[in-house]
Parts: structure tokens; C-alpha cells; sequence
């Protein structure tokens, strides 16, 4: 062994990170065979904290500051080597350096509708995406669970592992939750701290904290899409006579711009249909309300082809003749 290399390995007097990248959550200070001399300096920036660990046991662990090791700083792995109460020797320790800046922009989302019950609609498939921010917030735990002794622990790495965990947790939150779909679309700020509620456990049992949860989008598959949009416009309509009243009157310009010999006669075959058909729609809802002329039975006969109709009609139902 060179001279060099000898003194090398004999004195390590400052410790510290200074992160290269993005997206780095865990590094191993590059110790080969040197050795942490008897109060050598550690720094711990801002946004980070450092773990001593030995022989594969966490010992102790350090927030931002600025730090002399001795036996007064290193408790933990003090009692771990036996030591008394000064040491003079180097000695061997891996620490380790995390980041525990938040975590921003995470992008989360079902690859596939899942499947919840609904109280309006029966059994529905949903799809949502959304991002999430998170950070390490238990170093100790963080290492043994999760990181170990990979010497650089990136974001990527559990990535995978989280957005697992959320959709996993999706089916169980929206049946949990019993608020049905409409009302979850409506209040999706509301929809995401619920679903942040269920999923803190499982960040916490990983040495992390969720610290926020956004859902930003909440649909069905487009065919049941399709079926919603079909049952909120039967909603719209509400009052079917006034709403065919609309649909003829809609279609008086439409006919009237037909040219051709046949232009004028379309016109007023299609208005005569279209009237006779609202008749027959508004007499029907008039039979089924109480009071109404279907109720008392008062009819009268057409002018044209002498039908008995309802008194109050204005067209034949039959002939579509108007009615005096």
C-alpha cells in the first residue's frame, strides 16, 4: 500500500452531500477502506438527514446542522462498538444521506376502470388519475424497509411500488366512502383528502409521509359515459309534451328551407305528425293526472272524420285536423 493511500485511509475529517441530481432519495458516502477519524466534522444540509449504520443496525441519526463526531454525538453507535467513553482510534461506520425534500408533481392513475358499487347506478367501472407529493420522513425505517444497502436509492425505484399501493387502495376507498358517483365528480377536492386518509398507513409503514393528494379527473368508460349522458338528458327534458312542442317548432325551418314540389306538402305533413304526436303525448300525461280530462271523461267528436276525442284537443289524433 502506497504512502499516499495510506494517509488517505487514516483521515476522514468532513462528511457531507451535495446532491447532484434530481429525484436522488438515499446515497452512501463512498467510505472503502477509509476510516471516520475521532471528531471529524459532519454537515447535514438543509432538506436532508443522515444516518450512521453498523454492521446492517441503524444507529444514529442526524437533522440539519452542523455536527462533531465524538462519543457525546454518536450515542447509539457508541453502546453498538463497546465503546467507554472517548475514543482515539478511527473507526468503520457506512452513513448514509437522504433526501427528505417533497416530492412534487407524482403522476398516479388507473390503468384499468375499477370496478365499485354505486348507490345510483348499480356496480360502475371508474378510471382517475391525479399526482401526489411525499417525502421521507423516517430515515430508520426508510433504510431497513426499503432502501438497504443500494449505494444511490432514486425515486424511480419506489415509484412503481406507490402508484401500485393507490390504485390498490382506490376500490376499497370509493366502497368505504358510500358516496355515490355524481357526488364524488362533483367534489373531487373533497374525494382526495378521503382518499389520502386511507392511503397515509401504508406511506407511513415505509418511512414516508403523504403529504398532499390531488384526484383531477374522475370518468367512466365511454360506453357508460354514453348511458349517464342518456339519463341526465331524460332529466333535462322533465315535461315530455313541452319538450316536443320545442322539437317540432325546431323543425318548422328546417322543413320550410326543403326545396322541390314536394317542399311545402312535407312542410305540413310533417307539422300535422309532429302535432298529433304532442296531442297524444300531453292527452296521455292528462289521463294519468288526477282531475285531468281523461278523469272526467268530457270528449267531443272531429269536425272532419266525426272520431270521438278528448274536448280539449285541439287537433284530431286520427285525421289531424284543427278542432274548433
Amino acid at each position: 500500500m502506497a504512502l499516499k493511500d495510506f494517509i488517505k485511509k487514516q483521515f476522514i475529517d468532513v462528511i457531507h452531500w451535495t446532491e447532484p441530481e434530481e429525484g436522488i432519495l438515499s446515497w452512501r458516502y463512498p467510505m472503502r477502506d477509509m476510516e471516520i477519524q475521532n471528531g471529524a466534522q459532519l454537515t447535514v444540509r438543509e432538506s436532508q438527514m443522515a444516518v450512521f449504520v453498523n454492521e446492517g443496525r441503524c444507529a444514529d441519526v442526524f437533522n440539519p446542522g452542523l455536527y462533531k463526531l465524538t462519543t457525546q454525538t454518536l450515542p447509539l453507535l457508541t453502546n453498538l462498538l463497546n465503546w467507554d467513553k472517548l475514543f482515539d482510534s478511527p473507526f468503520k461506520s457506512d452513513v448514509y444521506f437522504m433526501s427528505t425534500r417533497l416530492q412534487v408533481n407524482q403522476k398516479w392513475g388507473t390503468q384499468q376502470p375499477i370496478t365499485i358499487r354505486d348507490k345510483e347506478f348499480g356496480a360502475v367501472r371508474l378510471r382517475a388519475f391525479g399526482i401526489y407529493s411525499w417525502r421521507i420522513s423516517d430515515p430508520r425505517t426508510f433504510h431497513s424497509k426499503v432502501s438497504g444497502t443500494v449505494e444511490t436509492y432514486r425515486v424511480a425505484d419506489i415509484e412503481g411500488q406507490l402508484r401500485h399501493t393507490i390504485t390498490g387502495r382506490m376500490a376499497d376507498t370509493f366502497g368505504e366512502s358510500g358516496v355515490p358517483f355524481l357526488d364524488m365528480a362533483a367534489n373531487q377536492i373533497e374525494l382526495g383528502q378521503k382518499i389520502a386518509e386511507f392511503l397515509r398507513p401504508s406511506f407511513t409503514d415505509l418511512g414516508l409521509q403523504l403529504d398532499s393528494f390531488v384526484v383531477e379527473n374522475l370518468s367512466l368508460p365511454e360506453e357508460l359515459q354514453k348511458r349517464l349522458d342518456e339519463r341526465i338528458g331524460m332529466t333535462m327534458v322533465g315535461d315530455m309534451g313541452r319538450y316536443t312542442q320545442f322539437q317540432v317548432a325546431q323543425a318548422v325551418p328546417i322543413a320550410a328551407a326543403n326545396e322541390g314540389a314536394g317542399g311545402t306538402a312535407g312542410l305540413g305533413a310533417g307539422l300535422g305528425a309532429g302535432l298529433v304526436m304532442a296531442q297524444q303525448m300531453m292527452g296521455s300525461m292528462q289521463q294519468a293526472q288526477p282531475g285531468g280530462a281523461g278523469a272526467t271523461g268530457e270528449t267531443k267528436f272531429c269536425v272532419e272524420c266525426g272520431k270521438s276525442i278528448i274536448k280539449a284537443a285541439k287537433f284530431c289524433p286520427e285525421c289531424g285536423k284543427p278542432q274548433a
